[in-house]
């Protein structure tokens, strides 16, 4: 058996608001899909992010009778390798996305973040190396 991992789908609640910001925020382009389809794939340079509405997939397998969410800590955070950090944050606050956490050197980890959520929650780190 072969198994290739192709894509992160984000099961999101409000697709629209998800698909504008991935689209209008982050500038990633849509290669499948638009803002009333229900379904999009974003190109991101290496890998492919999707969103699909959380309710759809929830009856595309039979769990629709499920909670909607619990309070949790996260699970999955999506990370993306920037340039520059400093930068990016400042682009970033420029159109409006607010951050959990401001630029920090993490010398543990080798690398300086920033994090900030999508209109979903879902947790997003920018990082660069640390030189």
């Amino acid at each position: 058996m072969e198994i290739k991992f192709t894509h992160v789908r984000l099961l999101v609640k409000d697709y629209r608001l998800c698909f504008r910001f991935y689209r209008d925020m982050l500038g990633f382009k849509a290669i499948w899909g638009d803002e009333s389809g229900g379904y999009a794939d974003f190109e991101t340079g290496s890998a492919i992010i999707a969103l699909f509405g959380r309710n759809a997939m929830a009856d595309a397998i039979g769990q629709s009778s499920l909670p909607f969410e619990a309070v949790a800590q996260d699970t999955v955070s999506l990370i993306f390798e920037v340039p520059n950090v400093d930068e990016a944050t400042q682009e970033l606050k420029a159109k409006g996305v607010v951050f959990e956490t401001e630029p920090t050197d993490r010398s543990v980890w080798g690398i300086r973040t920033a994090h900030f959520r999508d209109p979903d929650g879902n947790l997003i780190e920018i990082n660069q190396a640390l030189t």
